[in-house]
């Protein structure tokens, strides 16, 4: 699987309020606009810990939340929605991190890096999302909820891995379409492995040293041919490379190879010693 070097693309042109932050003003609404989902979050899961998920009704958390109940559903569909605030913005910005991406980077690395926000947004209110985490357990249609955004994150990693790949090393019998979702929903199940792991431990831990563990066996797994960048030839150009004399490790990289790259190659040669 190789996927050819890739130039940052401009931002697409936000449709509404809610992704618009270009302006003071614009990013004012945005940040009401979240802060009410996130009150009307916290009234629904106060009121499904207390009365059950089944017994609250959108009217109750409304009302909880000292609001109508049309501006409820200004915010959100349904109740089981409610139980998800961030993740609307969380998923602008992981598409964020995409658009901007380094030219030289690699795009499975720039994918880690996009759902790197994901768990940014659990790890910023720990808590709540132990708390989240318990209640999606337990009610189903919550926890489907919880699925249908997860596939989310998955189809903008798929899309955008399929657009980085080099079609000069394309070979007949490949399947672009199959790779590149294998490869995002490796990234997006890493990811949540190492969540999962961290909320039923009560949020304790360095969760983003875990995350950054479980990508790299994701990277040794799936990158096996993806090129940062390319040499005139058209073969992948390595970040990195190493030689060792007597005890001395001599490392060798492009200028503008990616620094977690270059450490990465240095650190697997040091535990071949």
């Amino acid at each position: 699987m190789q996927y050819r070097p890739h130039m940052s693309q401009p931002a697409r042109t936000p449709t509404s309020d809610a992704t618009d932050t270009s302006t003071p003003g614009s990013r004012r609404a945005a940040a009401q606009r979240l802060k009410m989902r996130r009150e009307l979050s916290a009234a629904a899961m106060e009121l499904f810990a207390t009365k059950g998920y089944e017994a609250t009704t959108v009217d109750e958390i409304a009302a909880a939340a000292g609001v109508a109940r049309r501006t409820f559903f200004r915010h959100f569909r349904s109740k089981e929605e409610a139980i998800f605030p961030d993740h609307d913005d969380t998923l602008v910005r992981a598409e964020a991190v995409l658009d901007a991406a380094p030219p030289h980077e690699n795009p499975l690395d720039t994918v880690c890096r996009g759902i790197k926000e994901v768990m940014r947004m659990y790890a910023a209110a720990p808590a709540v999302s132990v708390a989240r985490y318990r209640l999606t357990r337990e009610v189903p249609t919550l926890r489907e909820a919880e699925i249908a955004s997860v596939a989310r994150y998955e189809r903008l990693f798929t899309r955008y891995l399929l657009g980085h790949f080099d079609e000069g090393a394309h070979r007949e019998g490949d399947d672009d379409p199959l790779l590149a979702e294998v490869a995002a929903s490796a990234v997006v199940t890493a990811h949540n492995h190492v969540l999962r792991r961290w909320l039923r431990a009560g949020a304790e831990g360095d969760v983003e040293a875990q995350l950054d563990h479980a990508f790299e066996i994701v990277r040794e797994t799936f990158g096996t041919g993806i090129g940062a960048g390319r040499t005139t030839s058209g073969e992948p150009a390595a970040p990195a490379s190493v030689s060792r004399e007597g005890e001395v490790l001599v490392a060798v990289a492009r200028t503008d190879a990616p620094l977690d790259e270059v450490m990465r190659t240095i650190e697997r040669a040091l535990k071949k010693r």
